[in-house]
């Protein structure tokens, strides 16, 4: 126990030393927040932060801000392996430098997916922030108070989400970082940045569409004679699975445009819809390792040999195969409270088949 503790220590050391020594690494790349132990972030202080120099400054005028953008990029990192973790690209991350690896950077609807949730991600952490008082500069939505009556049956009240603060801090934030997350030289750099702010964008808009309202009944013995109604925010799964849903259908954008645009069957050059996700490169095979990539493949992936969907051995191990071994698990079971005053259990043994990929 004292040697884990003492690891955890050591690594989070590690960490400041790193950006203090290497601070190219990481250098605009704000997602590493969601990776770093708890604290480390505020020892550190917004100067010491892998930050742009415009996401410094807006962090020195609100240095309150930053548990709320850290919560923001563990929320989204999380959803991000959430949502994939059955696919043969499981959103893993790579290091300590650019959290999410080539993925980030290749143009892919992968790269489209990570753009997304993360501005949706700090969208939502804002927001929750500002709801429940955690911050200086916002609060509830007062612009809820008036609509409805009780002729009507019902009226604004409660603490609605202050969506717009929320929405507009995510722009401020990523958006300056836009240039430096498209990680592009040359002919294809204004497409790929374009494609980041698009996507993140994207994010924020599934925020706001998936808004719902919820009410409270008021009235003699529980009926519900007036209804207090507020805006809220869908969980952030929720959210996940909207943009899963569209990076299945993400767009693949014309890769030497400033614009976002896509070509139709007659081959014209169409507008595509704010809310869809967009890439400009197809996706590598997933299923190898490629260490020039930080590609790690499918080896050694836990699959479901009875599964026809994509954490089947068939599909997660691009038909190579699996190996089966028996995993022994020993638990207490069968626990009886003995008067006085102990519990006595037995220890079962159960036995588990165990199928990873070849």
């Amino acid at each position: 126990m004292e040697r884990g503790a003492s690891f955890g220590l050591d690594q989070n050391f590690l960490f400041v030393v790193v950006l203090t020594v290497l601070p190219c690494y990481c250098q605009g790349n704000w997602m590493w927040l969601g990776s770093t132990a708890s604290g480390v972030t505020e020892k550190m202080g917004c100067l010491g932060l892998p930050l742009t120099n415009k996401q410094k400054d807006l962090c020195k005028r609100n240095p309150n801000l930053l548990p709320a953008i850290n919560e923001g990029a563990r929320i989204g990192i999380s959803e991000c392996q959430n949502q994939f973790k059955h696919e043969r690209w499981n959103c893993s991350i790579t290091n300590v430098y650019s959290v999410f690896g080539y993925e980030l950077t290749s143009g892919t609807k992968e790269s489209a997916f990570i753009q997304a949730v993360m501005s949706a991600g700090l969208v939502h952490a804002v927001t929750r922030a500002c709801s429940a008082g955690n911050l200086t500069e916002c609060s509830c939505d007062r612009s809820l108070r008036s609509g409805g009556s009780a002729d009507e049956g019902w009226h604004w009240g409660g603490c609605s989400d202050h969506l717009h603060y929320g929405t507009a801090l995510s722009r401020r934030f990523v958006d300056t970082s836009g240039k430096a997350a498209a990680g592009a030289v040359g002919v294809d750099k204004e497409a790929r940045v374009t494609m980041v702010l698009h996507n993140s964008e994207a994010g924020r808009q599934a925020v706001s569409k998936l808004m719902s309202v919820n009410c409270r009944c008021h009235g003699v013995s529980g009926s519900c004679a007036v209804k207090t109604c507020w805006k809220t925010m869908s969980s952030f799964d929720k959210i996940g699975q909207f943009l899963k849903e569209k990076y299945e259908h993400s767009v693949q954008i014309l890769d030497k445009s400033k614009k976002v645009r896509r070509r139709d069957k007659e081959q014209r050059k169409v507008p595509v819809k704010k809310e869809d996700l967009v890439h400009i490169k197809k996706s590598p095979n997933y299923c190898v390792e490629d260490k020039a990539l930080g590609i790690r493949g499918t080896r050694g992936r836990e699959c479901n040999r009875t599964s026809p969907t994509a954490d089947g051995c068939n599909l997660l191990c691009c038909g190579r195969g699996y190996n089966t071994h028996v995993v022994r698990h020993v638990q207490r079971c069968d626990c009886k409270f003995v008067w006085c005053c102990y519990v006595r259990c037995r220890r079962c043994e159960t036995m588990t088949d165990v199928h990873t990929c070849k």
